[in-house]
């Protein structure tokens, strides 16, 4: 009964929360609107996720959550290095495929999240079977790092999160 009238608790706060941040103010209209979206959006859109979020291990999302939010600035200021600072070196774009371990679309959909908020990388392209990614990197000098640095910063701890 809960769950049909609150489809996904954790979205609704959420929602709730940015709203309030966002906003920056903390009246009773606020609070109310808040409240009424962070109801709203995730019932009426609750048929259009077609599997249900399993998601477990909240220190491991949390420490990938400040990992994602420190590489963002690094990336950002490789990116500036690399556009705007005079080098012998002129950085080289390319695409790396990622082999991937992880099945779960939710997961999934947050690893493409993740690749597109990171300065200097894109999610380009997924295999049908989703055994591999095709990504976009800024600077391409070692693809095989890039690999390694995909699997092991993202993909292994939203494979702990969500499968």
């Amino acid at each position: 009964m809960i769950r049909r009238i609150f489809p996904s608790p954790i979205l609704s706060l959420a929602l709730v929360a940015m709203w309030m941040l966002l906003n920056g103010s903390f009246g009773l209209g606020q609070w109310l609107m808040g409240l009424l979206l962070g109801w709203l959006v995730p019932y009426l859109t609750h048929s259009l996720r077609p599997t249900p979020v399993r998601f477990s291990h909240p220190m491991t999302a949390l420490r990938l959550l400040m990992h994602v939010g420190v590489d963002v600035i690094k990336s950002n200021l490789r990116v500036l290095r690399g556009t705007i600072a005079p080098s012998n070196r002129v950085p080289e774009g390319g695409f790396i495929v990622v082999p991937l371990d992880i099945r779960d679309p939710n997961g999934l959909a947050v690893l493409a999240a993740i690749m597109c908020v990171i300065p200097g990388t894109i999610w380009s392209e997924m295999a049908l079977d989703r055994s591999a990614l095709m990504v976009h990197v800024f600077d391409k000098q070692d693809g095989e790092a890039e690999i390694r640095w995909i699997k092991s910063r993202y993909e292994r701890p939203l494979m702990e999160i969500f499968e």
